[in-house]
């Protein structure tokens, strides 16, 4: 079996979206061809309900797939096909834009205030961007954990993992998604599908990712004793990692332990065109999609 490399490590950036709810992006609106199936991850993280209150009013989204998974808070949604409803803490809701859906995501805190969950970005095939919308809502409690006997968990989210399979299917991008916690002090190997691309997103503890020469950190800068000095880190909190091709990816937990989502899917492979929350595979794709937004015929009907 072969390790993946270790290509990147990247700290998530702080950026503004919606109505004004700040969080930390890992990646999105650069290069599609990194990651791909996988176009956007965002982490919005919060303890001040004044940071997300404001939430992601109406909106559209064309030709992708969006993926919200909730760690504390709720979420409320709703959308222009009348669907709507709340995702609480361990929920998941996987929307198939396809042909056009125009929506809204309104994050609450919980008791204490704080919002946590992730939203990762997945395109569509050519063949699938004009497909009919839907949504797949997963409890918490539906969501298969696997504990292993050296305390390692696995929440399966999406796709299929040391016997278990996650509760939503029917995605294009054929991926995986997990939800894995590692003890603090143990080393483990997690298979991937050489095919895919893949990528780890640390979010609590911190470790190292093996390759074939030495794990590496994320170049950061840092107060020592009072001045600023540019050091290398584990892996840590917020933390992107890129993998290159191999058959299984390897981590050595910290003194914390390190909790993180491994995440990986089929690349598509195609021309991509992209404004905002539209992506299509060509310019004149995207020209007629800010067409039937002007002229009121983005939601098609239903067949």
């Amino acid at each position: 079996m072969s390790i993946r490399p270790t290509v990147e490590l990247r700290k998530a950036m702080p950026t503004m979206e919606g109505a004004g709810v700040k969080l930390h992006r890992a990646f999105g609106f650069q290069d599609p061809t990194e990651l791909d199936p996988f176009l956007l991850f965002d982490d919005f993280r919060n303890d001040r309900p004044e940071d997300f209150l404001r939430g992601f009013p109406w909106h559209p989204h064309r030709g992708i797939e969006t993926i919200t998974y909730v760690l504390q808070g709720t979420v409320e949604h709703g959308d222009s096909l009348g669907n709507e409803g709340t995702l609480g803490a361990g929920d998941v809701q996987w929307m198939t834009a396809g042909s056009g859906i125009l929506h809204q995501e309104m994050p609450k805190g919980n008791i204490a205030g704080q919002m946590h969950g992730f939203q990762l970005w997945a395109n569509l095939p050519s063949s699938l961007k004009m497909t009919a919308p839907r949504y797949q809502d997963v409890k918490g409690k539906d969501i298969p954990e696997i504990i292993d006997d050296d305390g390692t968990r696995v929440k399966v989210i999406v796709g299929s993992f040391w016997g278990k399979s996650g509760p939503v299917d029917g995605i294009a991008a054929d991926p995986q998604y997990l939800d894995i916690f590692v003890p603090a002090g143990v080393k483990k190997t997690f298979k991937i599908d050489t095919y895919r691309r893949a990528f780890a997103y640390v979010f609590n503890g911190s470790g190292k990712f093996a390759d074939a020469s030495d794990p590496f950190g994320v170049l950061l800068e840092k107060e020592v004793m009072g001045e600023e000095v540019n050091i290398r880190d584990l892996s840590g909190n917020r933390t992107l990692v890129r993998f290159g091709t191999g058959e299984e990816v390897t981590v050595q937990a910290g003194p914390e332990g390190i909790r993180f989502l491994l995440i990986s899917g089929a690349p598509i492979e195609e021309p991509v065109a992209w404004h905002g929350p539209i992506v299509m595979n060509t310019q004149d794709e995207l020209r007629q999609a800010m067409r039937d937004l002007r002229n009121g015929t983005f939601i098609k009907p239903a067949h």
